[in-house]
């Protein structure tokens, strides 16, 4: 200890309060559990519908949609619902779910966005999306980016 500092320890005995000290080499890495809180990728899957709305506006909508949110793989379309599909990078499920749910109304109006409503979402992790496309179950891969009819 230091002169002067004041010596804190819990509990009794040489080494209470105390932790031994280790020498890390540049270049080493932690080999215990990998840190919870790092982001991962999310597939997200959104659907939404309402009030029949003019096709063209829809396209238009969603292709700016895809503008503002460069994420954005593809979405479907017709003339009252749509499916958004894309890839969003979350600390976990809930913030990857937190953010899908905002989309369509924070958006609204900057890129046009018929007034419908959510009505579908699914969060999966990419492990999951891949083992699906792997197993021949999960939703057709998003080949054709951007924004297409049903």
């Amino acid at each position: 200890m230091r002169p002067g500092a004041a010596a804190s320890r819990v509990g009794s005995g040489p080494s209470a309060g105390t932790a031994a000290l280790t020498s890390v080499a540049a270049g080493d890495r932690y080999r215990g559990e990998e840190p919870q809180d790092l982001p991962r990728l999310w597939h997200v899957t959104l659907s939404v519908s309402g009030d029949e709305a003019p096709l063209k506006e829809v396209r238009r909508a969603l292709e700016q949609l895809a503008h503002d949110h460069p994420f954005l793989l593809t979405s479907r379309y017709a003339n009252d619902h749509a499916e958004i599909r894309y890839w969003e990078e979350a600390r976990d499920l809930h913030d990857a779910a937190a953010v899908a749910l905002r989309l369509w109304g924070e958006h609204r109006q900057t890129a046009g966005l018929p007034p419908w409503e959510i009505v579908g979402l699914e969060v999966i992790d990419r492990q999951t999306y891949h083992q699906r496309i792997a197993e021949g179950y999960g939703p057709p891969p998003a080949s054709p980016v951007g924004a297409h009819p049903f």
